[in-house]
């Protein structure tokens, strides 16, 4: 399993716009093989935050859907910190 999760700052007029126009391409994506989980959000405490999240059931689900989307263009972006994490297993957390 894969996932990449992390967060970016464009300049806060721009954030709501990026996010909104990630809606039809978070939908396809969820749609997707190997698709387990996907999302795109305006964090709520810092203005220009999005944070992205996506799980995978593997590399090559990944890599599949990275060769068919189409995501709209990126904004202008102040910084990232976004990391894929390869996961061996997990358990329910209580």
């Amino acid at each position: 399993m894969l996932i990449i999760a992390g967060k970016l700052y464009v300049p806060p007029q721009e954030r709501d716009r990026w996010v909104a126009a990630h809606d039809e391409i978070t939908r396809t994506a969820r749609s997707q093989p190997g698709c387990l989980d996907l999302y795109v959000s305006a964090d709520p405490l810092e203005e220009g935050r999005i944070n992205l999240f996506e799980q995978w059931e593997s590399e090559a689900a990944l890599q599949a859907w990275r060769a068919a989307a189409n995501p709209p263009p990126k904004p202008q972006i102040l910084g990232a910190s976004i990391h894929k994490h390869h996961i061996s297993w997990s358990e329910p957390p209580f």
